[in-house]
């Protein structure tokens, strides 16, 4: 018995694999033309033969691909475009590594040592461009009227202008009515103020969100005005995670364990009525201690506790706006290989394609408590 080389199995399994690519492709083609004949029996024209072409496959390149021709030069497969020479698997690679956190160069060097595919920085530059138009389009995208919950963050990155900065991307992100949640806009540039928060939001309302039950988000100077500028009707619930982590490092080591657990105490109540005889019974035992921490908590009590208004099935979900941040920590870890991101083209197109990739895993998921019908009623969504 003969026994073929290891390598050689490899060519031959390859080239047959290739084969029968090329095979079919031919006989798709075959029954495209045809069945254009067949369309067009009017028209004073007949099958004029086949001529040759290569094609680059992600089973391989395909050299010598007979595609059928007539003789008014009216047919066109829908295999691939005229000028086409590869099949697209190639380029949507590239994207792919892109969205990864590979940079241009990076994407170009890996290509060309994987594929013989020599691709320059620019030209992985121009491919990852295509997406571009999408961005416009997906940001003028219209939206839905009425939204149960606005969450609203931001996070700084390093983008190279004429120096490298950071500068903030604006997130918004959205429960609908029927409790699915997803990313509603990305805005980038400058530093983030009240100003630019208004921007977002006037946006936002323009697309089409004219209603919603709640904004939740941390307190940023100016965001909660914002916010109730564009909807005046809605509640607002300051983030209390936010709010713990910025109290924590103020607190001495001695008594953090026992000032954490007095807090707990407040937002872990059973309704809205315990939670503020719980934040007594902590003002009367730290007030001495910390009185500027517990004014702070007590002057945001009404907007830390607003989630008490709502069902507690959704509780989870309401009282901290950590649904936007882990979302954040995904974008940041992907732009952590890139160092800073070489300009605004450039930013758009990662986060872009990190929010787009969100929001399809998210379609089809209903936040728990969301989708039962007595949630909507009791929080007015419906």
């Amino acid at each position: 018995m003969t026994i073929i080389p290891e390598n050689q199995l490899t060519i031959l399994f390859e080239n047959l694999v290739t084969q029968f690519v090329k095979d079919n492709l031919e006989g798709i083609m075959k029954a495209e033309i045809q069945q254009f004949m067949n369309d067009h029996p009017e028209e004073r024209n007949s099958r004029n033969g086949y001529y040759t072409r290569g094609l680059h496959t992600k089973y391989g390149q395909i050299d010598e691909l007979e595609v059928p021709s007539d003789r008014n030069g009216a047919f066109q497969t829908q295999v691939f475009e005229p000028y086409q020479r590869r099949d697209g698997w190639l380029e949507e690679a590239v994207i792919q590594m892109y969205k990864s956190g590979m940079g241009t160069r990076d994407v170009a060097r890996f290509i060309e040592s994987m594929f013989g595919s020599h691709y320059s920085p620019t030209t992985i530059s121009n491919i990852t461009a295509t997406v571009l138009e999408d961005i416009q389009n997906w940001q003028q995208r219209p939206l839905a009227k009425r939204y149960s919950v606005i969450y609203l963050d931001g996070m700084y990155v390093k983008l190279k202008r004429s120096t490298v900065s950071g500068e903030v991307i604006y997130f918004a992100m959205g429960i609908d009515e029927e409790g699915h949640r997803q990313i509603l806009g990305f805005y980038i540039g400058g530093q983030e103020s009240s100003n630019g928060w208004k921007d977002v939001l006037k946006d936002l309302y323009s697309r089409g969100v004219q209603e919603v039950l709640l904004g939740v988000f941390d307190g940023l100077p100016g965001l909660e005005d914002a916010f109730r500028e564009a909807y005046p009707k809605a509640d607002v619930q300051h983030c209390v995670v936010h709010k713990v982590r910025s109290t924590f490092p103020k607190i001495r080591i001695e008594h953090k364990t026992d000032f954490i657990e007095g807090l707990k105490t407040i937002y872990n109540a059973p309704d809205h009525d315990c939670a503020l005889a719980a934040f007594d019974t902590f003002k009367a035992k730290w007030n001495k201690l910390y009185a500027k921490e517990v004014t702070s908590w007590e002057d945001q009590l009404t907007t830390l506790l607003a989630f008490y208004k709502y069902l507690r099935q959704i509780k989870k979900a309401i009282y901290t706006s950590n649904p936007i941040e882990r979302m954040n920590k995904e974008i940041r870890k992907r732009l952590k290989p890139m160092n800073s991101l070489t300009n605004m083209d450039a930013a758009e197109k990662i986060v872009y394609l990190d929010v787009t990739a969100y929001n399809e895993r998210f379609e089809h998921r209903v936040i728990p408590g969301f989708g039962d019908t007595e949630i909507k009623l009791a929080s007015g969504a419906i």
